[in-house]
């Protein structure tokens, strides 16, 4: 099931899963939800291409703030909105995110920019990784983020068809179709 989802004023959508994994659900569901944003120029990106060494202060002296850090920090300012899929890793963001995010933080604690957000996340048990979505929804005003709306997908094998694309339950494409219209 899908449907078209009017972003309103929204032009550029700047999506992407805070997962590197190849083979990740939040990449999929987030790649979905874009789907549905028939009328903005959505952007993906994937926090793989942005790899640095973990994040130290002393290699921050030593070093200075890797380019891949200012290059997402210009992205994220590129666009009008955002849309971001958590990995939840034992209830918490996943590395790769997270020093990310730390190198990011060190250029502007403004990360976010004050973009509209809409937050997602997935899981293949029950809790839909929402401890993690959680998390982000707090965090993510403290760093210049209006987040919008949330969305956790539990059971994510049991909710998404994986060879069409989409989610399998009305009653969730419904809710995060609402989530949409809200960027």
């Amino acid at each position: 099931m899908s449907g078209k989802v009017d972003p309103a004023v929204t032009r550029k959508v700047l999506a992407f899963a805070a997962s590197n994994s190849s083979v990740s659900i939040n990449r999929m569901l987030v790649a979905y939800a874009a789907s549905l944003l028939h009328e903005a120029k959505v952007e993906f990106l994937d926090i793989h291409d942005y790899e640095m060494p973990i994040y130290r202060h002393d290699r921050e002296q030593a070093d200075g703030i890797p380019a891949p850090a200012h290059a997402f920090l210009a992205e994220i300012g590129s666009a009008d909105a955002l849309l971001i899929s958590f990995a939840e890793h034992n209830g918490l963001y996943s590395a790769a995110f997270k020093n990310l995010f730390d190198w990011c933080s060190r250029v502007d604690r403004n990360v976010w920019q004050g973009k509209p957000m809409v937050l997602l996340s997935a899981s293949p048990g029950p809790g839909g990784a929402a401890r993690v979505l959680a998390l982000a929804e707090t965090a993510a005003p403290h760093f210049g983020g209006e987040v919008r709306a949330t969305l956790s997908v539990p059971k994510f094998g049991e909710a998404f068809d994986a060879e069409n694309g989409v989610l399998r339950d009305p009653e969730m494409v419904v809710r995060l179709q609402a989530a949409l219209t809200k960027l």
